[in-house]
């Protein structure tokens, strides 16, 4: 890897390569990729459009007279790049297989070249401080590197129950639109809570059903897609928090309180699960 290239950052569609940290980011968020397919995708980027040959990958990653199998090395991190891009050797949307030829990239990039350091001391302008980069330099939300490692079935396995809670509010807030329209008739504006409860139950059910079959089918992209998703299904989320309180003809208030306390919490959990690993294809230990 040359001293220039070093210094460069790439950015294609909603992914960014840093040469100089080793790290590939979507949308801000760390993608875990080692470092031999890390550096085949840096070569790519590098020749972004061109043709880069078996041999040339080759000969980048191994050195003469290093005994290893040069197909399967260059099988397995083509395989690892398309993996953590989403991307398939079928419909290729970043990396396009050449029979006989090679390997393409085919997505638009954008070479960054690094800033010379800035002398000066003033802060930067908050005006031009991001929303994203607000949060996410505020310590709020979590991230990848302070979740913990737990098996990918766990996680699937809670993300799945927790979009199966919210279908169920949904579908028993619908099925029982008399008597939660007596609960809400003493409330000021209680048609436009009603008619509120049943617009946001009929849009929010295709989106869970969306996300759950996302999930389980393990679509390529959908942790992007989700956390794109995210910012709307938290105002939701965070409104579909008083449901308990629908229940008061069969609970009392503590426990309607209790309740809703769990449930403000509930879209912050799917995030984290999400960032930890669910929809993502199961990761397998590397090949020596």
């Amino acid at each position: 890897m040359t001293e220039s290239r070093s210094a460069r950052r790439y950015r294609f569609g909603v992914f960014e390569a840093d040469a100089s940290t080793g790290e590939l980011r979507r949308q801000g968020i760390r993608v875990r990729l080692n470092a031999q397919p890390f550096q085949v995708l840096l070569m790519l980027l590098d020749r972004a459009g061109e043709v880069l040959s078996r041999e040339d990958i080759s000969s980048a990653l191994w050195s003469d007279g290093t005994f290893v199998d040069f197909d399967h090395g260059v099988n397995s991190a083509m395989n690892r790049i398309r993996e953590a891009l989403g991307d398939t050797a079928n419909s290729p949307r970043y990396v396009e297989t050449l029979a006989r030829r090679g390997y393409r990239f085919v997505a638009p990039v954008q070479k960054i070249e690094e800033e010379p350091a800035s002398d000066s001391t003033h802060p930067a302008d908050p005006s031009h401080i991001s929303l994203e980069e607000r949060i996410k330099s505020s310590g709020f939300l979590a991230t990848p590197e302070e979740l913990p490692a737990t098996p990918h079935a766990t996680v699937v396995t809670l993300f799945v129950l927790l979009q199966l809670m919210y279908l169920g509010f949904y579908v028993g807030a619908l099925a029982n639109l008399g008597e939660i329209e007596d609960l809400l008739s003493p409330l000021p504006r209680a048609g436009l809570i009603f008619y509120g409860l049943i617009g946001t139950a009929a849009v929010l059910i295709p989106a869970r059903a969306f996300v759950l079959c996302a999930v389980l089918l393990r679509a390529p992209g959908i942790s992007g897609k989700f956390l794109r998703l995210w910012p709307f299904l938290l105002v939701a989320d965070v409104l579909w928090a008083l449901s308990p309180f629908l229940l008061l003809h069969h609970i009392n208030t503590g426990v309607a309180l209790a309740c809703m306390a769990l449930l403000v919490y509930s879209p912050f959990a799917q995030r984290s699960l999400v960032l930890m690993g669910a929809g993502q294809q199961q990761l397998k230990s590397d090949a020596p």
